[in-house]
């Protein structure tokens, strides 16, 4: 029986998800440690792995569930190095009640400098290719911190919040949020679209971090930064879609998406996400996306091609993100 947002008792959105002892917080700390147990890969031989699935909140396996046991199976096979980059195609939806098998092609060892290429794939079919890329990771200036926007993070409303000012025909897809939330705590001051946020040009910015520490280096980190990378970018697109359309009308398809990673990570602290659409033609847009961490360091970079279609047009090919 599904429980609707109403129902689900959501922590005060002043302070933090993790001590407010809410049916959220328990079900947001459930899916990292799901999360955690799918980036556990089991090693087949001959740089070939098996892995599981979150459980699915699109009606298909997410595109940052497969970009995260890409890095790892990658990282798998470059031990001394640490990843720099990912860029991700995604060819076909996958069956989040069905293992995936990851095989790794070692396509360049350099002395500071290795690439690999992955394919991830199900029932013998190619779900994703990807190009993960390593280096040395040597130290530099942090240069110049990017200025941050006030409130603090804790002062912003919960991304669940928003849920509950949802119009009538987009609740139930708001409520997944709640019933099985991602393995993150996200702050935002806009109502993304598919909650019924007003379409708008220009930036939008999300908070999001861990809802708890991890145990691990800055690999395992990078990882989960470039898993969470992948939310919001499709409803990005919709926000900046010179039409008036909603997810209730139109479906949106990740087509690539790459992550560059520029200093080491710390995700289970706060990290605030920058996105814009920087070109619309057609049905693709081209999406970029910013990370700074909470003292201003420029972290990550991102870019995602989507494809944004009325729900009536026949679909095939890449994943949807039904967000």
């Amino acid at each position: 029986m599904q429980t609707s947002a109403s129902e689900v008792a959501l922590p005060d959105y002043v302070g933090p998800l993790l001590g407010s002892g809410s049916r959220l917080e328990r079900a947001t700390l459930d899916a990292l440690d799901t999360l955690e147990q799918v980036l556990t890969l089991h090693p087949l031989g001959d740089d070939r792995f098996r892995a599981g699935n979150e459980a699915g909140r699109f009606g298909r396996i997410f595109g940052g569930q497969l970009i995260g046991q890409a890095m790892t199976a990658a990282a798998a096979t470059v031990p001394e190095l640490t990843a720099h980059s990912i860029h991700a195609s995604f060819l076909r939806p996958g069956d989040s009640a069905v293992p995936l098998e990851i095989a790794v092609d070692r396509t360049r060892d350099g002395r500071t400098m290795s690439a690999r290429q992955v394919t991830v794939q199900q029932g013998g079919r190619t779900l994703m290719m990807a190009t993960v890329s390593f280096d040395t990771s040597p130290d530099s200036a942090d240069g110049v911190p990017v200025p941050l926007p006030g409130p603090e993070p804790e002062a912003l409303p919960l991304l669940q919040h928003w849920v509950q000012h949802a119009p009538a025909h987009l609740a139930g897809r708001g409520n997944t949020w709640i019933e099985r939330p991602p393995p993150l705590e996200v702050r935002t001051a806009e109502a993304p679209v598919f909650l019924g946020g007003a379409q708008a040009s220009g930036p939008r910015a999300h908070w999001m971090r861990l809802p708890r520490g991890v145990d691990g280096d800055s690999q395992l980190h990078a990882v989960l930064l470039a898993y969470a990378s992948d939310y919001l970018l499709v409803d990005t697109a919709f926000r900046a879609h010179p039409e008036p359309i909603d997810h209730a009308t139109h479906v949106g398809l990740t087509l690539d998406h790459s992550v560059w990673l520029h200093r080491p990570v710390h995700f289970d602290r706060w990290h605030l996400y920058t996105q814009q659409t920087v070109a619309t033609a057609g049905h693709r847009a081209l999406v970029h996306g910013t990370l700074v961490d909470a003292t201003g360091r420029h972290v990550a970079s991102t870019a995602q091609e989507v494809l944004v279609r009325p729900i009536a047009e026949p679909l095939a090919g890449p994943k949807s993100e039904d967000r």
